[in-house]
């Protein structure tokens, strides 16, 4: 009852700050989590382990039937989800059964395919995502240029508010994003378009002192010019499979990039993000566009991918080292470190929600 009422209570806030927007999002996530436990699933089935209990959110069940020895659930909480094999519970690692249709008389190498399945959905969903995308079109920043810096190399070569940057050295450029990685120190062959007239003009970008992704200044070669506000969309419709493929690899490199920022203090912690924000950001992405929501699900999917792949026990890759110890060295993890390591791992993830939570909280206030 207590998980329902808060259910409840979670679904008034959300409607209330995010209008209908904040169903959309329930139903996305929630999709995201199934996704996740029908990779295990699928896999655990396909090697004969039993499943026990499938269950898309947590707490009370507001809807379940039994088909097999499966029972199938759709839980008050829609904040997670899990699939319960046949001798393996996270919440109680001291659990384990020797029957044939056990998760523990699988080999080692057989368990880790059940738990690579999982996070292996997550990206297999946001590369069929980017797919669409691809054939949706993504909205991105024109190649118009809005403001000139004075005395800067777009300066001394003539490049004015309004022109539109066609190509870099030869090289076509269809959105802002494409500029900067084609400008060196050498010079820089512009070609623009000016009212009905195109121009080529030479510029020597200088360097200057920028920002990554993470913040981090860095140098790098400017032409000194910024956007303007035009947007256009961009089709991958004739290369829609090498595209997913590439933001499905960029996307998972940035996070795993993140997390090492964020282990070497570069990325404060401050900046760690919970479920409310997640909330936010897809609630906003909601109500921008179609494909502006579908952008922002394949990056959680690809997170939840990622962060499940963690080190960490009692997630799927804290399992996964768990068992090539066992492959490796051909004995198990002894039961009493297991269990121990396994309530360790339980007690980082807690203070990560917490940290994350109380993250989330703050930034409401500002």
């Amino acid at each position: 009852m207590k998980s329902l009422l808060f259910s409840l209570g979670l679904l008034i806030a959300g409607l209330y700050a995010y209008s209908w927007h904040f169903i959309i999002t329930v139903l996305a996530i929630s999709f995201l989590i199934f996704f996740h436990e029908l990779g295990h699933f699928l896999a655990a089935r396909l090697l004969g382990v039993g499943v026990n209990a499938f269950s898309i959110g947590f707490g009370e069940a507001l809807y379940s039937f039994k088909k097999g020895q499966t029972e199938y659930k759709i839980s008050a909480i829609p904040l997670g989800g899990y699939v319960q094999l046949k001798g393996q519970d996270d919440s109680d690692p001291s659990i384990s059964s020797n029957d044939p249709d056990s998760y523990n008389t699988l080999s080692p190498f057989g368990r880790i395919l059940i738990l690579v399945a999982g996070p292996a959905f997550n990206f297999l969903l946001a590369f069929f995502i980017y797919i669409a995308i691809g054939f949706l079109g993504e909205q991105r920043l024109g190649t118009v240029v809005a403001n000139v810096a004075p005395d800067s190399a777009a300066s001394i070569a003539g490049i004015k508010s309004g022109d539109k940057i066609l190509s870099i050295n030869g090289k076509i450029v269809s959105q802002w994003s494409d500029i900067s990685p084609l400008v060196n120190t050498d010079k820089s062959e512009v070609r623009l378009k000016r009212g009905d007239e195109e121009l080529t003009l030479i510029a020597y970008p200088k360097m200057g002192d920028g920002v990554n992704l993470f913040g981090e200044k860095i140098s790098k070669p400017l032409l000194g010019i910024s956007p303007s506000n035009e947007t256009v969309i961009i089709y991958h419709r004739s290369d829609a499979l090498k595209y997913a493929a590439e933001q499905t690899w960029q996307a998972s490199g940035l996070i795993f990039a993140g997390i090492g920022k964020l282990l070497s203090g570069v990325v404060p912690v401050s900046e760690v993000g919970g479920i409310m924000q997640i909330t936010d950001v897809t609630s906003k992405a909601a109500k921008t566009s179609l494909q502006m929501l579908l952008l922002i699900v394949a990056l959680i999917s690809v997170n939840l991918g990622v962060l499940n792949l963690l080190p960490i026990p009692a997630l799927d890759g804290g399992h996964i080292l768990f068992n090539l110890y066992e492959l490796i060295s051909r004995r198990a993890v002894p039961k009493r470190a297991f269990e121990y390591l396994t309530y360790a791992g339980w007690a980082v993830l807690g203070t990560l929600m917490i940290v994350a939570t109380f993250n989330d909280i703050m930034r409401l206030g500002q």
